[in-house]
């Protein structure tokens, strides 16, 4: 079982930079990737970023590429996601999830397959 706390939301200017982290309990054999999703009031929940277990491949969603890094620290078992030169459509709760179901490829740009699902911290960009 695969059991994830997120942290590090908060307050940012536009312009500014933020990261998150997320802490993984849990085998690694039991999950594909790790993913970073945001939701929105009265929009869907979004992958953002993600990073593949077994490889070290990252992939970002159009909207954060060249912005946000995902990132992993193997020893502390934390994957962070750096979020620099923020703007206000950044706004949103964030979650992080594990893959745990294949649909075909790993890190999955739904949501569908990943859970561990935490209570998600906010980001709110304003100035």
């Amino acid at each position: 079982q695969v059991t994830l706390v997120e942290s590090g939301g908060g307050l940012v200017q536009p312009g500014g930079s933020l990261r998150l982290s997320c802490v993984v309990s849990g085998s690694t054999r039991d999950y594909y990737a790790i993913g970073w999703f945001r939701q929105a009031p009265e929009k869907e929940r979004e992958r953002v970023s993600c990073f593949t277990t077994q490889t070290g491949m990252t992939r970002d969603a159009d909207s954060v590429k060249g912005r946000f890094t995902i990132s992993r620290d193997n020893a502390k078992n934390t994957v962070y996601l750096q979020m620099n030169n923020q703007s206000p459509e950044d706004a949103a709760v964030y979650y992080c999830a594990a893959e745990v179901t294949f649909y075909g490829a790993v890190c999955y740009v739904g949501p569908v397959g990943y859970g561990g699902w935490g209570q998600g911290p906010r980001v709110t960009v304003s100035s």
